[in-house]
């Protein structure tokens, strides 16, 4: 759908006032916006607009629960997932500024107890590697350790960082990781002495006039009961969803926000780190550091028949690109049942935010393109039928897929006693295997969403099978024996890669039994 050029002078409806010239006609933006949450099957919505250091749309669309019937509006609180890692950044900009830290300072300057599995790069590792995806360790390598919803301390992460084995050497290729942002988070805290949550408020979100917005689900006054609950399709029907908007992630996921708090946020970026009252969040200089990519990855072809990708990389907090020739500064955050997304266009003094309670980033990136063809003077295009066609297909393509097939050598297994006892992976820790009724039962006892039932598969394979469904976490579980037919190892690996999200990343756990 074509977004045409309208100049609108100081218009008022629901959720947002415009007090100055603007390049988009809101009946076309607010048109784009319902078909695609109507494409997609999205309950709940916010959207906002800046342009030339003005808010020219904020508004909410739907419902934040399906069974509450509660509308959404500009102030609604989503969980903004990671789009809290530039947040992060912009802290460690403004210490920087403050001359507290430099961006390649070693991490263990700062926190001694940090510890990788490689010596060299414990010893090597900068703030600004963490910031910037090229530690080496593995796509959400680590992630059960805050995913979802554990209860293991910061001391207990730090713990286990040493016992993840690289995916890849040090600097060399870009690979999205959560638990260096979780770092650091704590960086901020070692080096303001503060928490990161009482230094992102105090010094960022209080600066900024973000006044609903929290460092975590867990600080939103029990008064404000505006915020958007997460909802999962699964058989045909929306589930609604709670979890806690990511809290255990800190640094690397953990902030509430509304879309009209973040339109300041936005204006702030575009505005080279000065806020709308005058005043600089961080310098210029701090935000050339952080939109300059200081990691790459091959263009797609795909992008590039799209929108003419040359090339892409990632800076601090952010994913870098070119789009039709201009710079594009982008993220999204997501969490079970609710994602995001922001666009910055420097170029065009742009800004986009779009908050949702659903797990379609489909139709937040179909609302992206529409705006951003006005904006650029592109070809029209309905991005919203275009991005929702390859949605589907590639649901309907990765469930088709998701069920194993039988095995073709079928193999009975062994009594469900071998299979007991508990296993120990050196950075998760304990897992239970139990036998209650006649059924094998598993138990991650730090994770209290993953508890679940075994179904054997062949052999000493089996197929876990979570009581919480909506997890969509199947995996396998093939246990190594003994010669006394008593399990000694045991590894998991996801059943479909393309349903469960990367964060459940049992690929990576070497459980042994504990002696």
């Amino acid at each position: 759908m074509k977004l045409t050029k309208l100049a609108i002078a100081a218009t008022l409806f629901t959720g947002c006032a415009f007090n100055s010239y603007a390049d988009i006609d809101t009946n076309n933006i607010n048109q784009v916006i319902e078909n695609s949450m109507a494409r997609f099957d999205v309950p709940g919505m916010a959207v906002a607009i800046v342009e030339n250091d003005n808010v020219v749309f904020a508004k909410g669309f739907g419902v934040s629960h399906l069974e509450t019937g509660n509308k959404v509006n500009k102030d609604t609180l989503f969980g903004i997932a990671s789009n809290t890692k530039a947040f992060t950044a912009a802290a460690l900009a403004k210490l920087v500024d403050e001359e507290k830290l430099s961006w390649d300072d070693k991490v263990i300057d700062h926190l001694p107890e940090f510890r990788l599995y490689d010596a060299y790069v414990t010893r090597e590792m900068t703030i600004r590697d963490l910031l910037s995806h090229r530690s080496g360790l593995g796509l959400g390598q680590g992630d059960l350790m805050i995913w979802p919803d554990t209860n293991k301390s910061i001391e207990e992460i730090f713990a286990g960082l040493k016992y993840l084995k690289p995916a890849s050497s040090f600097r060399s290729k870009y690979a999205y990781n959560n638990l260096m942002f979780v770092t650091a988070g704590e960086v901020v805290a070692r080096v303001s002495g503060m928490s990161w949550n009482d230094y992102i408020e105090k010094n960022i979100l209080q600066p900024l006039k973000m006044g609903n917005s929290r460092a975590g689900f867990s600080r939103i006054p029990s008064n404000n009961k505006n915020w958007a609950t997460g909802h999962i399709p699964m058989d045909g029907k929306l589930h609604p969803f709670f979890v806690n908007y990511l809290e255990d992630f800190r640094g690397a996921g953990a902030i509430a926000s509304s879309v009209s708090d973040m339109s300041q946020w936005l204006r702030t970026q575009l505005a080279g780190g000065t806020m709308p009252n005058g005043e600089q969040l961080f310098s210029d200089k701090q935000q050339t550091q952080m939109w300059h990519p200081h990691i790459t990855s091959v263009a797609s072809k795909s992008a590039y028949e799209a929108y003419h990708q040359q090339f892409r990389g990632y800076g601090l907090g952010w994913s870098i690109e070119d789009y039709h020739g201009v710079k594009k500064l982008a993220h999204g955050g997501g969490i079970l049942g609710m994602v995001s997304q922001v666009t910055l266009v420097p170029e065009k003094n742009l800004g986009i935010v779009i908050l949702s309670n659903q797990q379609a980033f489909g139709a937040l990136s179909a609302i992206t393109h529409e705006v951003l063809e006005d904006a650029l003077g592109l070809e029209d295009k309905d991005w919203v039928e275009e991005l929702a066609k390859k949605h589907f297909e590639g649901k309907q393509k990765a469930y088709a897929n998701a069920k194993p097939e039988a095995p073709a050598d079928y193999q009975p297994q062994l009594p469900n006693i071998s299979y007991t006892g508990t296993l120990k992976d050196d950075w998760y820790g304990d897992v239970i295997i139990e036998e209650l009724d006649g059924k094998l039962r598993i138990d991650f006892t730090h994770t209290k969403r993953l508890k679940g039932q075994l179904e054997h598969y062949t052999g000493n394979t089996f197929i876990v099978k979570w009581d919480e469904k909506l997890l969509e976490a199947d995996a396998f579980i093939t246990f190594d024996m003994t010669t006394k037919n008593r399990v000694e190892s045991a590894k998991m690996k996801a059943v479909s890669t393309a349903v469960t999200d990367f964060s459940f990343d049992f690929r990576n756990l070497t459980l042994k039994a504990k002696k």
